[in-house]
């Protein structure tokens, strides 16, 4: 059942994290180990987990000797196909310390958009969690192009958790919560809950995030709470340094209620 509050994200069954490129690339690649043991401690207790992780093309930055994210296409694919296989691979390495087995899942925007590849990666997914595997989803960023893509991996996240049925969908990123403003500018104030359909007036919602590397920011992610919101999962944003907080279920962060005539089981999504 979708949890109605943190205190139940420790019951929930199907699970999505996703975490930005800032904070498990460059100088925050030691980050890596603390979001693997939160997500390991998930898994142990039953949960099946999916992570959404950013961060192949900051990863294979240094590789191609870059010291700025690329502009043209061609450099960005060519970073993304050396920084996704280091990437996992350090995921992988790390995982290795609980015996969990991580399976790739790289998609791209026509594979949600249509039916038989939509069809298909849903069904590889679901394998991979009955078998107790941990999938890493990314987009597809060697192949994908700047007309066809999700735009960013808060809403390739949502449109995952809608696609697996997942209950719950947590964005982790370098900031600890949605704030009314800009949380370096003075008077800005924590939103700890937004109901479902709160439209947020009044809220200062910036569009980049702090650091150059990744491509979202507060605005992504409302966007991204909402389509999973009305898909049925709630939402937890928060900051990746408090990720086993977050899964413990502590009172951090930003919790955006699921849609109350949904009724979200792992697997599948149907009105109530």
């Amino acid at each position: 059942m979708t949890p109605r509050s943190r205190a139940d994200i420790p019951n929930a069954k199907r699970i999505v994290v996703k975490v930005g490129s800032s904070s498990i690339s460059g100088e925050n690649a030691g980050q890596i180990g603390p979001l693997v043991d939160a997500l390991a401690q998930a898994h142990e207790r039953g949960t099946e987990v999916v992570l959404v992780s950013s961060g192949a093309i900051a990863t294979g930055m240094p590789y191609l000797r870059l010291d700025e994210r690329p502009t043209d296409l061609a450099t960005q694919q060519a970073a993304a196909s050396v920084g996704q296989n280091l990437l996992v691979f350090r995921y992988q390495d790390s995982l290795d310390r609980y015996g969990i087995v991580a399976g790739q899942v790289l998609l791209t925007a026509g594979d949600l958009e249509h039916a038989t590849p939509r069809s298909n990666a849903q069904r590889a997914m679901d394998r991979l969690l009955a078998l107790r595997i941990l999938p890493i989803v990314n987009e597809n960023d060697t192949v994908a192009t700047h007309e066809i893509r999700f735009g960013d991996n808060d809403r390739l996240a949502a449109l995952v958790a809608e696609l697996i049925g997942a209950e719950l969908l947590v964005l982790l990123s370098d900031v600890d919560a949605l704030y009314t403003k800009p949380p370096h500018l003075e008077g800005a104030e924590r939103i700890a809950h937004v109901p479902f359909g709160d439209a947020l007036a009044g809220v200062e919602i910036g569009s980049i995030g702090r650091a150059g590397v990744g491509t979202g920011g507060a605005e992504t992610k409302v966007s991204a709470a909402r389509i999973a919101a009305e898909a049925g999962a709630a939402v937890l944003i928060t900051a990746t340094t408090l990720v086993a907080d977050a899964l413990a279920g502590e009172e951090i962060g930003t919790w955006f209620d699921a849609a109350p005539d949904r009724h979200t089981a792992a697997g599948d999504t149907t009105l109530a």
